[in-house]
C-alpha cells in the first residue's frame, strides 16, 4: 500500500470565527466549499504549504477537541508572522519538546488543536 495524503476533517461552528482562525490569521487559503443548498452547514478545503484540512460545520463528521500534529520545516518564521498578526484569542509559544523538535501548538474555536513540529538541528540539541 501507498498512501499520497492525510486530510483530517476537523469540526467547526462558526463560518466566520473558522475564517478569522485558518485564513486570516494562520494564512490558510479557502480551496473549495461545499453546501448542499443555501442556510446549510458549509464543508470546505483549506490549504497552507503542503497541508490540507477538511472544516465541516456538519454533525458527525468530527468531534470537536482533536488534535493533530504537522511536521514542517520554517516554523520559527512561522511563528515570527503568527505573533505579528496579534491574533487576540492566541499567542502560542515556540518550545523544545522532550522528543526533539520544536513545536508551535495553536488552539482553534472550536477546541481542536494543531501542533506545529519542526526536528532540532544537530546543534540545537543538548547532549
Amino acid at each position: 500500500m501507498k498512501c499520497n495524503s492525510i486530510k483530517p476533517i476537523l469540526r467547526m461552528f462558526d463560518y466566520d470565527k473558522a475564517i478569522e482562525f485558518y485564513v486570516n490569521w494562520l494564512g490558510f487559503k479557502i480551496d473549495w466549499e461545499h453546501r448542499f443548498e443555501e442556510n446549510t452547514p458549509v464543508y470546505m478545503q483549506i490549504s497552507l504549504d503542503g497541508i490540507e484540512l477538511h472544516l465541516s460545520e456538519h454533525h458527525g463528521d468530527s468531534s470537536p477537541g482533536a488534535h493533530i500534529h504537522i511536521d514542517c520545516i520554517g516554523l520559527q518564521e512561522f511563528h515570527r508572522q503568527i505573533i505579528d498578526k496579534k491574533y487576540k484569542y492566541n499567542k502560542p509559544g515556540l518550545e523544545k519538546t522532550f522528543y526533539g523538535s520544536w513545536a508551535v501548538t495553536v488552539n482553534d474555536p472550536f477546541f481542536n488543536k494543531i501542533t506545529f513540529n519542526q526536528p532540532l538541528d544537530e546543534s540545537e540539541i543538548e547532549a
